[in-house]
């Protein structure tokens, strides 16, 4: 196999799910010097499995934080030291499985546009019955096709793009995606999404604390990422941390700051956020989606603003403080339930 395409895969404890990762990257690319694991501080005995595979494998030092930005990193200089012809570089993630066809629907894609520096499909969730955390990650992953602003954790680029921008910023804990992206877009890269089928996901979801936890996290990301980049022609995720501060702080605090002066009247202002589902249920019905899922997805939404709002808070408290922010975990190892 040449050395022009490779793959870098990051994980954490994922078990029997990065068994499957990896052998659906050796399956469709080859393995000795062509795929790289980074492994940041796993218990689950990862490491070995994955040199038994045949992999490449990289463990981070547990004395410096971990971040999936530092892993990607670790894993793409390691992978380009391993293939001095690398081109492209397919990222994923450790409890995704790459589907078998689209590296080379990527390739293609990468092939026919020099200025496309990124190229992503889709991502399913593996098992959307099993839970509506589960059911809200595949909706959530429906975006559309055409140029797009980011990608996420999965996702075929060009290795020359991911140079010029000196890869990921390995301290952001979360967002870590959208802000290389964006960094790329700004040197003249493209960014697309395709109608191909991409990886399936194992997000493992079965309890309010973890869809709580994530949506904490991605609270985080906006809120740095807006203050990293809000500033620039992009306004960066600037309308995402106003929503999330109006809904998920603002609204609240006022409700209960009136509700003893108004006899519990006041509290009557939380009916706002039936005015916000609808109008998200709407717009997710305009896009296609099932009036199930549309209803799931709008309930979700709205109340999802108040743990978004957490999550900017802590940005901004632990920013103000001197404090570094660690990882945001909302699984444990696989089948851990």
């Amino acid at each position: 196999m040449s050395d022009r395409l490779g793959a870098v895969a990051i994980g954490r404890n994922e078990g029997e799910r990065l068994r499957r990762c990896l052998g659906s990257l050796v399956g469709q690319i080859g393995k000795a010097g062509t795929v790289v694991y980074v492994d940041s501080g796993s218990t689950d005995g990862s490491v070995e499995m994955a040199r038994g595979l045949g992999v490449l494998v990289v463990e981070l030092d547990r004395a410096v934080p971990f971040t999936a930005a530092r892993a990607r990193n670790a894993g793409f200089a390691r992978l380009s030291e391993a293939a001095p012809n690398l081109e492209l570089v397919q990222f994923v993630d450790g409890d995704c499985e790459v589907v078998a066809g689209w590296l080379a629907r990527a390739e293609r894609e990468l092939g026919a546009d020099t200025q496309l520096g990124v190229v992503c499909g889709r991502r399913r969730e593996r098992y959307p019955d099993r839970s509506i955390y589960n059911r809200l990650c595949d909706l959530e992953w429906d975006t559309p096709v055409g140029p797009a602003e980011a990608c996420g954790g999965d996702a075929l680029m060009r290795a020359e793009a991911v140079r010029a921008v000196d890869g990921y910023d390995a301290s952001l804990i979360a967002g870590e995606e959208p802000d290389l992206c964006l960094r790329m877009r700004r040197r003249g890269w493209k960014v697309s999404r395709i109608d191909a089928e991409m990886t399936m996901h194992d997000a493992d979801m079965t309890r309010v604390g973890q869809w709580w936890k994530r949506s904490v996290r991605a609270g985080h990301a906006y809120a740095e990422g807006a203050a990293r980049h809000g500033s620039g022609a992009e306004r960066h995720w600037v309308r995402e941390t106003r929503s999330n501060w109006a809904w998920g702080l603002a609204l609240p605090a006022v409700a209960l700051g009136v509700a003893a002066p108004t006899g519990g009247l006041g509290l009557g202002l939380l009916t706002a956020y039936g005015v916000l589902g609808a109008r998200v249920y709407r717009d997710l019905r305009r896009r296609g989606v099932s009036i199930e899922d549309a209803r799931l997805g709008a309930f979700f939404c709205a109340i999802g603003k108040v743990p978004q709002a957490l999550g900017q808070a802590t940005y901004w408290i632990n920013r103000t403080t001197g404090r570094k922010g660690g990882l945001i975990e909302y699984k444990g190892p696989s089948g851990a339930g």
